[in-house]
């Protein structure tokens, strides 16, 4: 089982609270900022952008989940004592398979969509491929995008998954709330801003679907695949002028933002045919217990004393 994996290290529940509350803190910190000064987030990138340049923009809004990444992982093997193997599956080793199986479907779907959409409605996209630009922003974005999206996995399905699990005692608990925490995590987006509050149920579903995998799955190898092919084929496909990461992409969309399908078909098509296609490739059953049952206690072993 994945989430008691967790007691694998030294456990101590006050160690699992550092890090989230250190990192929430700089969001929320980020967040009253923006609002009390009355920042206009979008206009405030284009500025940066002007300045810096795409790439070099791109970069600096990446390199601080190298940080984050590198000090929960140490964390993890110097303060829990926990292997990274066991923070990362419940397996004797990482099925990178599974990895890329999820990145691959995930990558598949975005460039076979985008196209589609692109030939639907022509005018809502502006061709903006250039060749080395866009070459730049390829290798930054392979190395960056992973530690990124590997940074949020590790932080919500894995780290907080397994404490607040081995808190409460329950799955149900740690899937809905790291759920919620994961949408909340984006609330300074410029996208919220641009669409509304509502995009927030898109956030918090994409949560709620990674969780489920991991759970389902007892590990992290699916969620870790899936949300790296989810930004970096974007950022390389198609951005918009009032999205949080604006690249040198090959399209730029200049429709304007809609709360209606684009979240809608996430929640109501997207997610349950992944999860159809991922539950018949690696035969998930038991879902009730899985998603919703009970952490057992760990196996005290008495000592035999020898008359």
């Amino acid at each position: 089982m994945y989430i008691i994996k967790g007691r694998e290290g030294k456990l101590g529940m006050w160690k699992y609270i550092p890090i989230p509350l250190g990192f929430f803190a700089l969001m929320i910190l980020n967040y009253l900022m923006t609002k009390t000064q009355n920042i206009d987030t979008a206009e405030l990138m284009k500025q940066q952008i002007e300045l810096m340049g795409k790439n070099v923009f791109f970069i600096s809004l990446l390199i601080p989940f190298l940080i984050f990444l590198g000090g929960l992982l140490f964390w993890v093997k110097y303060v829990h004592q926990q292997s990274i193997l066991s923070l990362t599956t419940s397996r004797k080793k990482i099925d990178w398979g599974r990895v890329f199986f999820t990145f691959g479907l995930m990558a598949a779907f975005i460039i076979i969509s985008t196209l589609i959409v692109y030939f639907m409605y022509p005018d809502d996209y502006i061709i903006n491929f250039e060749p080395i630009p866009f070459l730049i922003l390829t290798i930054i974005a392979v190395i960056l995008i992973p530690i990124q999206t590997s940074f949020e996995e590790y932080l919500f399905r894995g780290y907080l998954m397994q404490g607040l699990g081995l808190a409460v005692k329950n799955k149900w608990f740690p899937l809905i709330l790291t759920s919620v925490l994961f949408g909340v995590m984006h609330a300074a987006n410029p996208e919220v801003e641009k669409i509304g509050l509502i995009i927030m149920v898109y956030y918090i579903g994409t949560g709620l679907f990674l969780g489920i995998i991991t759970l389902m799955d007892e590990g992290l190898e699916l969620a870790l695949g899936f949300h790296a092919a989810n930004n970096l084929v974007t950022v390389l496909l198609v951005t918009a002028d009032w999205t949080a990461l604006q690249t040198n992409s090959i399209f730029i969309d200049v429709s304007d933002p809609s709360t209606g399908y684009d979240i809608l078909i996430p929640m109501l098509v997207i997610f349950p045919t992944f999860l159809f296609i991922l539950s018949k490739k690696y035969k998930w059953t038991d879902w009730k217990d899985k998603l919703s049952g009970s952490i057992p206690s760990p196996v005290v072993r008495e000592e035999v004393t020898k008359a």
